[in-house]
């Protein structure tokens, strides 16, 4: 049975175990269509590029409920409870998570499945005679944003991973390719994925009937998202130039905006399931179906806490999302997305914060919680602070600050000029990167960007240092004095590292 596993586990990119060839177990399935005779035609094209969309719904992957890989991985948020699952889950934010943690290996596997219908998607489309080149070009930038946008999540926690581009149909294929890749060589595909997208045929924003799928404007935006974090993360020689590139795309979505300025669009609006097809600030989104039992969003009642009703019609026993205190006592005074975002529950087994960013307590959501929230994955405001991120660093504070200004402004606080001059403010975020760093956080809070944030900002040791700044007693049961240099990455699961221990070495520290 030992070829039969290494199917499974190498990447989990096999098409089928029966590539392991284990003769005894080849059997002819009469409902199942081989791979090499599925694309036939330009309906059979968009069916399968439908599956990698749907792909995306998995919460182990990065969908609605994976916040256990990047949120709860961050001083955000966490849980308490040390117990539950073997006490796995609790590992992520008590930074002792070890190779062996069967969530790290679920994740992992679930980031390469979807790179790998995307893979088979890039193929499968070379066999069909579209009538249309343009649709052939934008199924295929379709495709490779998505496999883009994986491998910039596998490569930020990761660093070093396979690097897969084709489908891979046999054992030998497999055993070839289970190695680790450098990471620059990893953000050289990233790159190359996502120019063909900004240069492909896909319209600038995609109509009210086809949101969720990907537009040229979600390019512009990862593109230069990728580039500032390679500027920030990799070897400084390119940093300017990395830099520069970044101003550049993410300008380009900026100025391809179809609204004036942020404050036009209230920030209750951005989370609405009633106006979530027509938000002009959602770039990019995992779509979910109201009151579907199968196609619904559980992440407003899921993150309810006992007692509460702000979030969901269903009644929930638990804690629901759990808020590090050290987040709470950072929005400002009078910050409206403290009091839209988060909410105290008194119920006598919880008394504690919990997530109320995401809400549908409407009767047609129903008593099970079968909500409509769509999961944003690219918003402008997301891009607008990245710009004031990339003008601070190429020295333009005019620009940054101008930036910053429109998210505070939309937000109702105080501009950063004058910001600046109150001392608690000043005290906490005395330089202007941290001031921005701060605004991410609060903005951008339980929609999985802190996480990643906290790479950017800050070099290995540099994290360390702000890590240990945190306060224990604003943490939670977690232990924050556990952050180590080991913990800027995430350990190779054992069951891929234990499969060539050279090819996939190990991180440092596990």
């Amino acid at each position: 049975m030992k070829n039969i596993r290494i199917c499974l586990l190498s990447l989990s990119l096999l098409i089928s175990v029966s590539a392991c060839n284990d003769q005894f177990l080849v059997e002819t399935d009469p409902n199942s269509v081989a791979t090499s005779d599925y694309f036939k035609t330009e309906n059979d094209a968009l069916l399968a590029l439908n599956g990698v969309y749907q792909s995306l719904r998995n919460n182990n992957g990065i969908a609605e409920s994976s916040a256990l890989f990047s949120e709860e991985r961050s001083d955000n948020a966490g849980r308490n409870d040390n117990q539950s699952n073997a006490g796995e889950p609790f590992q992520f934010n008590d930074f002792s998570l070890l190779p062996s943690n069967t969530y790290l290996k679920t994740h992992w596997l679930a980031l390469y499945q979807i790179i790998s219908r995307a893979n088979l998607v890039l193929e499968g489309i070379e066999k069909v005679n579209f009538s249309n080149p343009s649709i052939k070009s934008q199924y295929q930038a379709e495709a490779k944003f998505i496999r883009a946008l994986i491998y910039f999540h596998l490569v930020r926690k990761w660093g070093d991973v396979p690097l897969i581009t084709k489908t891979l149909s046999s054992s030998d294929e497999v055993k070839a390719n289970t190695a680790r890749q450098k990471k620059e060589e990893v953000y050289a595909q990233i790159v190359a994925d996502l120019t063909e997208v900004v240069n492909s045929p896909l319209p600038n924003h995609q109509s009210v009937a086809n949101k969720g799928r990907v537009s040229k404007v979600a390019g512009l935006s990862l593109l230069g998202q990728v580039y500032l974090t390679m500027a920030t993360t990799l070897a400084s020689a390119n940093r300017t130039a990395n830099l520069t590139q970044a101003k550049t795309y993410l300008m380009s979505a900026y100025d391809k905006k179809t609204f004036g300025t942020l404050k036009e669009i209230p920030y209750q609006d951005v989370f609405d399931v009633a106006k979530k097809s027509t938000n002009p600030e959602i770039i990019f989104q995992i779509v979910y179906r109201q009151g579907d039992i199968n196609y619904s969003s559980r992440i407003a009642a899921n993150n309810q806490a006992q007692g509460e009703t702000i979030n969901s019609l269903r009644v929930n026993t638990g804690v629901g999302g759990n808020v590090k205190l050290d987040l709470v006592k950072e929005y400002e005074e009078g910050d409206l997305r403290k009091d839209f975002s988060i909410k105290y529950a008194n119920a006598s087994n919880v008394k504690d914060y919990f997530i109320t960013k995401y809400r549908d307590a409407s009767a047609a959501a129903t008593a099970n919680g079968y909500g409509g929230n769509d999961w944003i994955l690219i918003r402008y405001a997301d891009v607008i602070l990245m710009l004031a991120e990339v003008n601070m660093y190429l020295g333009d504070e005019t620009a940054a600050i101008g930036f910053l200004n429109q998210v505070r402004e939309r937000a109702q606080m105080p501009l950063y000029e004058a910001s600046r001059l109150n001392t608690a403010y000043s005290s906490k975020f005395p330089t202007l990167k941290l001031a921005i760093l701060h605004e991410r956080r609060i903005e951008l809070a339980f929609e999985n960007h802190r996480w990643f944030d906290l790479l950017r900002f800050f070099s290995p040791t540099e994290l360390v240092t702000y890590m240990s700044t945190k306060i224990q007693a604003d943490y939670g049961a977690a232990k924050v004095s556990n952050f180590g240099l080991k913990d800027y990455y995430y350990p190779i699961p054992f069951d891929e590292y234990k499969l060539d221990p050279q090819k996939m070495y190990q991180n440092e520290g596990y």
